[in-house]
């Protein structure tokens, strides 16, 4: 009993991949992971393909860009999901995967605050500032011109694209920030809930993510003492310093179900829900 047992799930995990439609004909099912900011234009692009070509797709977060990233390495997804380049490290770790880097769009990562620190009138923070906020030696919004009110800083879970976008803008390489002791957060609805509700608090964000109705994106005050915001042309001309390419990943060139996808994300109508989730498609950077 247990021997068919045992079979009987080494059977079914073999088949996981598989679903028979009606007729007896067996379909692969695409399976894609990764950043839960990519996942806004693939999960309806997903929805599409399914009605109009019957694709079996399954589209998951888990773990952020560095999951997407992992479990394409593990060959248990066949698209990655990610809004950074993949790394060095990620290339040692998986030596026989030809990670390829499809662009379909960009983003920008913003620092966003709650409204009553907004209203408080911290609209912008330097560099400067944001280190010594995030190094903890800032503690209360007054110290940089806000409210008397202790500083709620969530921080997005290290690894995930938004941390990487950060750490790499405030110390020039992810690798030299310091380990800090802040609360994490993971996925982007997350993370802009976590700040609405929070008095004093600050987070990174995907840029589109930031409605200014709860939460709002901070502009970067530069050395000439102007302010940069996270706009589609800020964005686009990389004068605001957290641009970001939004990536699908995968195992070498595209192939089947995975080729139509992208294809699928690279045509107009594809860009046009790049477009319509606030992020820039190709299009527009040229």
């Amino acid at each position: 009993m247990h021997f068919r047992a045992a079979l009987g799930r080494v059977l079914l995990g073999a088949l996981g991949a598989w679903l028979v439609l009606p007729g007896g004909a067996a379909a692969a099912i695409l399976k894609i992971n990764g950043s839960t900011t990519v996942n806004l234009p693939v999960a309806e692009a997903a929805e599409i393909l399914r009605a109009e070509q019957k694709l079996q797709i399954t589209v998951d977060t888990q773990g952020g860009s560095s999951g997407g990233i992992s479990m394409l390495g593990d060959g248990q997804v066949e698209i990655g999901m990610s809004s950074k380049h993949v790394g060095a490290a990620d290339r040692a770790k998986f030596p026989r995967v030809k990670f390829q880097e499809t662009h379909i769009g960009e983003d920008a990562v913003a620092l966003i605050v709650s409204r009553d620190v907004w209203n408080s009138g911290v609209t912008n923070l330097t560099q400067a500032q944001v280190r010594e906020l995030y190094e903890g030696r800032v503690t209360n919004w007054k110290q940089v011109g806000g409210l008397d009110r202790r500083i709620a800083f969530f921080n997005k879970e290290p690894g995930r694209g938004t941390w990487e976008v950060f750490t790499h803008w405030l110390y020039g390489d992810s690798k030299k920030a310091p380990p800090v002791n802040f609360p994490e957060v993971g996925g982007n609805e997350e993370t802009r809930n976590k700040v609405a509700s929070t008095r004093g608090a600050i987070s990174q964000l995907s840029a589109s993510w930031a409605d200014g109705k709860t939460v709002f994106a901070l502009g970067i005050k530069t050395e000439s003492g102007d302010a940069v915001l996270p706009t589609a042309a800020n964005i686009a001309n990389h004068t605001y310093p957290m641009s970001r390419p939004l990536f699908v990943v995968t195992n070498g060139d595209p192939a089947g179900e995975a080729k139509i996808f992208i294809d699928f994300l690279l045509s107009s109508r594809g860009q046009a829900l790049v477009r319509k989730h606030g992020y820039l498609s190709l299009d527009q950077l040229k």
